[in-house]
């Protein structure tokens, strides 16, 4: 991957600079580089087996560049492809966008001070997203009616509300300055999706927690906005099992707890 990155910033045009960074699993590597006409940039570099080159992921960051001209998010520049040695490569030249992170990690650990102008771009932002006509899919109502009841332990909602979504809305993929970042995985998801992933990741920064629950509480408190946490919380428990932040696991199971109850205390 190292090699197939320099390969596709020569054949860009661009110099990487620094440290190598790693992507979730290896799956991805990423290089800060210049470039003579747009300055600082960031080259992203996935790979695939080469006969599962293209499709959602693979196209992602290439789509939301026209579908959401308005929301903050890194330019693409430039994309190359390759293939080698019976691997695809897809590198994406986009720009380097001077914001930290509110968290290296998606699971949140420390409080955040997060403004009103921050919440308001963000509602915003995803209002744009939400309302985007789209023929991509985030989550499919099949993974959710065999996924709930087997990492919560709930009956599967038969989802009735889908919306356009980022689909990978935490504070990893969140600036300060409320830029969001990684579009690889967008499309239909049920209505609430996005901010039910942040808030579900956010829940070991209680303050930061309760702070998104009262700014998104119409959206969080409806039978939507339940629906969409006891699907995010199949999904990151999903994940647990397979060994990523197994600290999250008890407050992952406090949310569908709280989502059962509050399903009974509402028929």
């Amino acid at each position: 991957m190292s090699a197939a990155l320099a390969h596709a910033a020569n054949a860009l045009g661009a110099t990487p600079q620094g440290p190598q960074a790693w992507g979730w699993h290896g799956r991805t590597l990423s290089h800060h580089a210049h470039h003579p006409q747009h300055g600082m940039c960031w080259l992203r570099l996935v790979s695939v087996p080469e006969h599962k080159a293209g499709g959602k992921l693979w196209e992602g960051t290439e789509r939301a560049h026209t579908a959401f001209p308005t929301v903050r998010k890194p330019a693409l520049h430039a994309l190359h492809d390759h293939a080698r040695d019976g691997h695809a490569y897809r590198t994406e030249l986009t720009a380097y966008v001077d914001e930290p992170v509110l968290s290296p990690d998606p699971v949140l650990h420390n409080e955040l001070d997060l403004t009103d102008a921050w919440f308001t771009t963000i509602r915003s932002t995803l209002s744009t997203i939400a309302a985007t006509p789209t023929d991509r899919t985030a989550v499919r109502q099949e993974w959710i009616s065999r996924a709930v009841p087997e990492y919560t332990g709930q009956p599967a909602p038969l989802i009735q509300y889908w919306d356009c979504a980022h689909g990978d809305f935490h504070a990893a993929n969140l600036t300060r300055g409320a830029t969001l970042l990684d579009w690889e995985g967008w499309g239909q998801a049920p209505r609430g999706y996005d901010i039910a992933m942040l808030y579900a990741y956010a829940q070991l920064a209680p303050e930061t927690a309760a702070q998104i629950h009262s700014e998104f509480a119409p959206l969080l408190q409806s039978d939507a906005g339940r629906e969409a946490l006891l699907v995010v919380c199949a999904e990151l428990l999903q994940s647990t099992a397979r060994g990523d932040h197994p600290e999250l696991t008890p407050k992952l199971r406090a949310l569908v707890h709280d989502c059962a109850t509050r399903t009974v205390s509402t028929r």
